[in-house]
This record gives structure tokens, sequence and C-alpha cells, in this order.
């Protein structure tokens, strides 16, 4: 795969304590979302529970590929 961008510029500055600190707030949020996508099914909200599915999901690849960085054991390949 080709393209005429420029490769992006990355000064890996992050700290160990930095993805720490991220993977937590990502577990965080995604409970966050887990609860608003239960009280959108309490309420009858479809759009909502779709909207909160949706980013709990996402934060799922996160939060895999945050683990998957720090070197967690048992933690595959986040593509997968």
């Amino acid at each position: 795969m080709s393209s005429d961008a420029p490769e992006p510029y990355r000064s890996y500055e992050r700290t160990w304590d930095e993805i720490e600190e991220m993977l937590e707030r990502a577990e965080s949020t995604r409970v966050k979302w887990k609860d608003w996508f239960r009280e959108c099914r309490k309420n009858g909200d479809r759009e909502g529970m779709k909207e909160a599915a949706r980013n709990h999901k996402a934060l799922d690849g996160v939060i895999k590929t945050l683990k998957w960085t720090l070197g967690e054991e048992g933690v595959s390949d986040p593509l997968d």
C-alpha cells in the first residue's frame, strides 16, 4: 500500500506510566458505557443502546492494544 502522504512524526516520548494511566482511563470509560447501555435498555432507548455498544466495543480494542503494548501476559495480537 503506497501513499503520497508523509510519514507521521512520532516522538516515542510516552512513558510507561502514561500508558498505564491511559489503560486505567479506558477501562473506566468502558464501564461507564456499559452502565449507559443498561440504562438505555431499561428506558427502551435503542439509539442510545447502539451508541453505547459501539463505544464499548471500540474501547475493547483500545484496551487490548494498550495491554499488548505493555506486554501483558496472555494478550494476543490486537489485530486478531
